[in-house]
């Protein structure tokens, strides 16, 4: 069915400590949600979905005015990587980051307080699980797909299934209630714990490696993200 974005308008904005919940009104759809964790890899066959970008640009007013703005490199804080290409001193280096390589063309974005927020919970999460610097890369770079790193709510009467928060983990799948899966730094965890149940997810391209976690109907689109997910990190680590 052919979805008409230009109807999709924000609604409600839930700001407290850490945790900013968006619900939006008339999304029909958001590609990349999570289902139940699992440590069985999927198979990456399909590419980006660009509805799932264009519901979060349009519920967030944050659409690009033009399509030349949107292949437009972003420079601005948290958002780039150092300039030499040698990382600050005590920071992860780029080939800690990214061992593998990046997968096809990148997305970049700017990220405004409340995702700068929301990333800072993510980078926590994977220090205190234990999954390190290219553990939080793979967690970044999947909130960016899922949600562009805002804490989505429920999404009303055209919500898809029940998925909510930085992750898009539904509650009906067993990744917690909806009060738990919209607060960041459990929604976190609760995705790097199931990383951590994948084996070998350290040697595993990142579009792998959270693709088995998410079991998404759009395994590539996280690949996009790989490069300003490991900016972000460095800068954040």
């Amino acid at each position: 069915m052919k979805v008409d974005f230009t109807r999709w308008l924000p609604a409600i904005a839930k700001d407290s400590y850490r945790k900013t919940a968006l619900s939006v009104v008339g999304v029909a759809a958001l590609g990349g949600l999570a289902l139940a964790p699992t440590a069985a890899a999927a198979p990456v066959t399909s590419g980006p979905h660009q509805g799932a970008v264009a519901a979060i640009d349009l519920a967030t007013g944050k659409a690009a005015t033009s399509a030349r703005q949107e292949d437009q490199p972003v420079e601005s804080g948290l958002t780039t990587g150092s300039a030499t290409g040698k990382p600050p001193a005590g920071k992860p280096s780029r080939d800690e980051l990214i061992p593998h390589g990046i997968e096809g063309a990148q997305s970049r974005i700017p990220l405004d307080d409340a995702q700068l927020a929301n990333a800072r919970a993510i980078v926590d999460a994977a220090k205190k699980t234990g999954v390190g610097d290219r553990g939080a890369v793979i967690g970044v770079a999947t909130s960016l797909q899922e949600s562009k790193l805002y804490n989505l709510g429920h999404l009303g009467a055209y919500n898809d299934h029940d998925s909510q928060g930085l992750f898009q983990q539904r509650p009906s799948s067993g990744w917690g209630t909806p009060e738990q899966i919209t607060d960041p730094g459990y929604s976190a965890t609760a995705f790097f714990s199931a990383l951590k149940n994948v084996g070998g997810w350290q040697d595993l391209p990142l579009t792998t490696a959270a693709q088995t976690v998410q079991v998404s109907a759009f395994p590539y689109a996280y690949a996009q993200w790989e490069e300003q997910a490991a900016d972000i990190v460095q800068q954040l680590w």
